[in-house]
């Protein structure tokens, strides 16, 4: 059943690759200054490391905005954005992957009424509009120092065809490493959260997680998108709204690298928080949008706009907008389907109750109202229901109600001597195993509950306040307690 699931991911890699792989080297092919052939290969190469390799940091981040919990789930979301890439890449339009996979999965918030992260999709449509305008200024300062460089030089036009081929080899292999780990996340990253943890071994040398195991299939798939469709779009974006010389191909390969590696890295992340500098999000950005607005910023530079193809750039546009909303619907009207005639569960059974723990947590947050008294004991199937019995009882602030779903929600844990055999001890400290060991035998009915009781046990296990300087910690720290969660998780 697995990889039945799994299949819808593999044609959402096939999709992305088929089209994004245009965002790499479509500006180096259909310059004529690097074959086909060769293009697909270090494509192909270099997305499946960046895939397995950086993968993560933004694989997070589309869990933070629906955290879908069954594969039949994670199967139909996959499918939705996979169908409406594929349409656009039919018309030769390169259209974001990341726009869909999101549409996809508030079409999967909508139909079991999950509530959406407000703040995470802000972050994430924030970077839809950052990411093409940061590849256009990156691609005309890039230009205009080469430019300059060319003109103080005085290179050879022999010599400056080899390094031009050099180049956009070069920085096509950076682009695609940098699109795996940016993009990975978009192909198998909806099918994480429903997978448990765990790990291959190979020979005590190497360790490889599920997740990572997930990125390498992807990776693959990606590559078999390049080798079998990718063409048609790298003509597009090659040579359809701009005409470029090799020089400026280079260019937008570079400046698309660039952008993609900014949202994609967590080192780069952990580097400028350590410096006290502004870090950029970790999201799955538009290889596609990068690669436009590099486009954009070299026709702004070169010759102020002029010669760029409107209309090819409004069908790109409309493209981009209608995207998300045709993979939004396909997935809710497929889960339908999927649950109610095929009898495929979409979502595991999620309960959400106001016991007197949640109550006196939410006191001590502050959240003391009235209305919650009303609805003691009260079990909602969903948390959309509850979401609306709080607001009918006078709960009005958005950011209360999320702080009261997320408190209710029960998640049944018990800490067996048999699981806890079972973990892998080189993923956690001294102190928090200590403390977990000092917990077996215990059972508790939220996960917020399993993470205080942790934390009195070990100050290793204490989440610090939500401060720029505590973010590396707290990221940290979420991972393991993510581990230890589906180590002793009752089903449900």
């Amino acid at each position: 059943m697995l990889l039945l699931f799994l299949t819808s991911g593999l044609f959402l890699g096939w999709s992305l690759g088929a089209n994004d792989a245009a965002n790499v080297f479509g500006t180096a092919v259909a310059t004529r200054m690097v074959r086909f052939r060769t293009a697909a290969i270090i494509c192909g190469i270099f997305v499946i490391l960046g895939a397995v390799i950086s993968g993560g940091g933004a694989t997070d981040t589309l869990g933070d905005l629906g955290a879908i919990n069954a594969l039949g789930g994670s199967f139909m979301v996959a499918l939705a954005a996979s169908l409406a890439v594929l349409w656009m890449t039919r018309a030769g339009i390169p259209v974001s992957v990341s726009t869909a996979v999101v549409g996809a999965i508030i079409g999967w918030n909508l139909f079991t009424g999950s509530p959406t992260d407000a703040g995470t999709l802000a972050k994430i449509v924030t970077s839809w509009v950052l990411c093409p305008v940061l590849a256009a200024l990156f691609a005309a300062v890039f230009y205009l120092i080469i430019r300059w460089l060319l003109t103080t030089l005085g290179i050879h036009l022999l010599r400056l065809d080899a390094g031009t081929r050099a180049g956009l080899m070069i920085a096509g292999a950076i682009g695609a490493y940098a699109l795996g780990a940016n993009n990975i996340a978009n192909v198998v990253g909806v099918f994480v959260p429903a997978l448990p943890s765990g790990a291959v071994d190979l020979g005590g040398v190497l360790r490889i997680t599920t997740a990572q195991q997930l990125f390498l299939v992807g990776g693959i798939a990606i590559t078999v998108g390049v080798f079998t469709y990718s063409h048609r779009v790298m003509m597009t974006v090659g040579r359809g709204l701009f005409r470029l010389t090799p020089v400026t191909a280079f260019v937008v390969v570079l400046a698309e690298a660039v952008v993609l590696f900014l949202f994609a890295s967590e080192s780069l992340e952990s580097w400028l928080i350590a410096h006290n500098l502004p870090a950029f999000p970790l999201v799955p950005v538009s290889s596609s949008q990068a690669v436009i607005g590099a486009v954009i910023g070299i026709a702004f530079a070169r010759r102020r706009g002029r010669g760029m193809q409107l209309p090819v750039l409004g069908k790109i546009l409309i493209g981009w907008v209608t995207t998300p909303i045709i993979a939004g619907l396909i997935s809710f009207l497929g889960l339908f389907f999927l649950q109610n005639v095929f009898h495929v569960g979409v979502q595991q059974p999620t309960v959400y109750e106001l016991s007197p723990a949640v109550i006196e947590r939410l006191s001590e947050e502050g959240i003391v109202d009235a209305g919650l008294a009303d609805l003691l004991g009260t079990a909602f199937p969903r948390a959309r229901d509850l979401d609306v019995a709080l607001r009918n009882h006078g709960v009005a602030e958005r950011s209360s109600r999320a702080t009261v779903i997320e408190s209710s929600e029960v998640d049944r844990f018990e800490l067996e001597r048999a699981g806890f055999d079972r973990l892998d001890l080189t993923l956690l400290t001294p102190g928090q195993i200590a403390a977990i060991r000092e917990l077996v035998g215990s059972a508790f009915d939220h996960r917020w509950q399993l993470q205080e009781a942790l934390a009195q046990a070990s100050v290793e296990w204490a989440l610090l306040p939500e401060m720029r300087e505590n973010h590396l910690h707290n990221k940290g720290l979420a991972t393991s307690l993510s581990y230890v969660y589906d180590a002793f998780r009752v089903e449900r």
